[in-house]
């Protein structure tokens, strides 16, 4: 499928054909796929928790507002991203390139990051956003409808998937056969609002 065609028809579908089934083979496809997504300095801080256990799926619906979606369909990853990814062995995120620039790529993201916690989460959020978009992308490349959720008690889900304490869950992404339509796009801004040449208007 075309990229701009898969952006046009990526819609959050919530309802799922619960007897579908997606192939291990397919869902790896789509996982390296989102790897692709960039991240910054190459941290690749996204961890992407596949929940294939049906009981657990049972227990995150309940934390999430008992929504159908999270059972129903055929791939539930709940991504997460790593905030201290910085700095654990950083020079590893440019291991095949000289020793120079993995040492000087290190200093960098070592002098980036350090005492700048507001940084270390909003670069996990950003790179998560990313790789979830590239997702669902991915997804409908391959004829699958998608969901993005953020509608759950987070602390909860952490405990039920062991969430590392450097770790943070950002969303679900939910994954099948979508058995409804998407609902008419209504209530898009005039572009004249939404895109701006060079500055903000003043005052």
């Amino acid at each position: 499928m075309d990229t701009l065609e898969a952006v046009r028809r990526r819609r959050a579908i919530r309802a799922y054909d619960p007897t579908y089934h997606i192939d291990d083979a397919q869902v790896e496809a789509l996982l390296h796929a989102a790897r692709h997504a960039p991240s910054a300095f190459n941290i690749q801080h996204c961890r992407f928790v596949v929940v294939k256990d049906p009981e657990l799926r049972r227990e995150l619906r309940k934390v999430a507002w008992d929504q159908a979606q999270v059972t129903d369909a055929s791939v539930l990853v709940v991504v997460c991203a790593d905030v201290d990814a910085w700095k654990k062995n950083p020079a590893r995120y440019f291991d095949g390139a000289p020793k120079e620039v993995q040492d000087q790529m290190a200093g960098m993201i070592h002098d980036y990051y350090s005492g700048r916690e507001w940084v270390q989460r909003d670069e996990t959020m950003r790179s998560a956003g990313l790789a979830a978009q590239t997702l669902m992308l991915a997804a409908t490349a391959e004829g699958y409808q998608s969901c993005p959720m953020d509608g759950f008690d987070y602390d909860a889900v952490g405990k039920l998937i062991n969430l590392p304490a450097d770790h943070v869950v950002a969303m679900f992404v939910v994954i099948g056969r979508g058995t409804q339509e998407a609902l008419p796009r209504v209530g898009a801004l005039p572009d004249s609002e939404v895109i701006i040449t060079d500055r903000f208007p003043a005052g």
